[in-house]
Parts: C-alpha cells; sequence; structure tokens
C-alpha cells in the first residue's frame, strides 16, 4: 500500500512495532489513553499497514453481545441472520476495534474472552456456528483511564488478556509537528497552539473533567488556517468543548488569548 493510502500517524515510541508484533503473533492489544490522544488514528495507521480490513464500534451503554456478534432479522423473504462487525473481522481477517471498551454491556465481555486466548474462537449461539478466527484477525480495544470507576472498569481478569499500551498526549516538538502536518497551519501559530494546550492542561482535574486535546488543537488550526479569527477559533474549538460552566469558559479564554501570537 502506498503512503499516499495510509493515515498520517507520527510514532511517538515504539508502538508501531509492538502493534506489528502483536499481529504477527494473534496477540490481541489494550490500548489505554485520554481522549483525543491519537489512539483511533493510530489503529486506522496500523491497519493500513498491515493491509487488513478495519472495523471500528464505538462503545457505548446500551451495547450488546447481539450488536457486536450479529441477530435475526425479518424480511420479505422471512427470518435472516446478519453478521455483526466483530462476526465479519472474524470471517474476512480483518482488525476489529472496539473504542472505549468498559463503556459497553458487561455481556460484551463474554463474547470477546474465547478469541483473546489460545482458542481464537467465536461462537454463535444463534446460528449454532463456532468461528475459528484466521491467523490475521486481531482484537484491539481501548479505553481511557481516567474515566474507570467501580461500575466501568475493565476487570483484571479480562485486562490480563491482552497485550497492553498506554498512550499520551505527544511530546510538543510532535504535537507541533502534528498540528502543521494535519492543517498547513505557520509554525508560529502551531507553537502558540501546542504551549496553550501545554497550559490548559495543567488545569486538568482541577477545573476542566477532561484535558485539551490533540484533536482539538487540530480543529482549532484549521479554523484559524481557513481565515477565522485566532481567539474566536480557539473558544470555538477548545473552550466550548472543554466546559459548560461559564467561569470557567471565562478563564480558558483569558489563557488562550494570553497564550496567542500578538498578530492574531
Amino acid at each position: 500500500m502506498s503512503s499516499e493510502t495510509i493515515p498520517f500517524y507520527l510514532p511517538q515510541g515504539n508502538e508501531s512495532e509492538l502493534f506489528q508484533q502483536a499481529w504477527s503473533n494473534q496477540l490481541p492489544v489494550m490500548i489505554k489513553g485520554p481522549t483525543g490522544c491519537g489512539k483511533t488514528r493510530f489503529i486506522e495507521h496500523m491497519a493500513a499497514r498491515l493491509g487488513r480490513p478495519l472495523y471500528t464500534v464505538s462503545c457505548h451503554d446500551d451495547l450488546t453481545a447481539a450488536d457486536l456478534v450479529g441477530r435475526h432479522l425479518i424480511g420479505d423473504q422471512g427470518t435472516f441472520w446478519v453478521d455483526g462487525p466483530l462476526t465479519r473481522a472474524v470471517r474476512e481477517g480483518a482488525i476489529c476495534y472496539l473504542d472505549e471498551v468498559v463503556e459497553a454491556r458487561k455481556d460484551t465481555t463474554v463474547v470477546i474472552h474465547p478469541l483473546t486466548d489460545d482458542r481464537r474462537i467465536l461462537p454463535i449461539e444463534r446460528t449454532g456456528e463456532t468461528l475459528k478466527a484466521p491467523n490475521e484477525f486481531m482484537l484491539v480495544v481501548s479505553y481511557n483511564p481516567g474515566y474507570q470507576n467501580i461500575l466501568k472498569g475493565m476487570k483484571p481478569s479480562t485486562r490480563q488478556r491482552f497485550v497492553g499500551m498506554t498512550f499520551d498526549f505527544p511530546t510538543p516538538a510532535l504535537e507541533q509537528e502534528i498540528i502543521q502536518r494535519e492543517t498547513g497551519i505557520d509554525e508560529k501559530t502551531a507553537q502558540a497552539l501546542v504551549k496553550l494546550a501545554t497550559a490548559l492542561r495543567v488545569l486538568k482535574d482541577h477545573d476542566l473533567e477532561e484535558a485539551a486535546s490533540t484533536r482539538l488543537l487540530i480543529y482549532a488550526a484549521r479554523l484559524i488556517k481557513s481565515g477565522m479569527n485566532a481567539s474566536e477559533s480557539c473558544l470555538a474549538a477548545m473552550a466550548e468543548p472543554l466546559t459548560d460552566d461559564l467561569e470557567t469558559r471565562s478563564a480558558l479564554m483569558e489563557v488562550i488569548n494570553i497564550s496567542l501570537p500578538r498578530s492574531q
């Protein structure tokens, strides 16, 4: 596959090599990291590099095992079976990515367990099938440890079925390069946005539930690049998404306006 068709991703360490080795050895992977730090982009990048189809499932409170495996539907010709994304991935030897897996209902854990040990099978009770995953199949899950609590956490017995990787926000130099490569913004503005993010991340766990992500910096840079005022861009792409509290938003805007280049 040519580099033009592979989603852009700048490695922070040896994550690309580790992922490829895990895939080669039929090992499932668990990725931990804050929102917007590049987990999903990394999976897209690696799936393209490995030449494998990718099925991404954004997990939520109402996600059930049937949503992953499949269900019977009723049509003009009667009842028929429709594979879910996990089943399609197993059949095709694809990569199945369960994003924020701890948000899904607990019965989903029962489904993925047989795929995360030496069996590498997917039993489908409603059709009587037992699918054996081909060597090319890979299961990847991710979650944000900062959101974990007693009710929404991955059990140690489940975590120990995976090879683990921890992601964080890039170093300032790397984050600046990512913003410039993604948006074409000038070096001065990209540098200012990274300094701004560093300042805002200090507020994490104090006034903000979530840290300013690389994704939000890219959104702000795209708005600025298109000709929008920098302060208004950062208000829309950073302050507003980070808080609903008016006083906190006002405080964020003070930090933003101090951090932005004077020319903006």
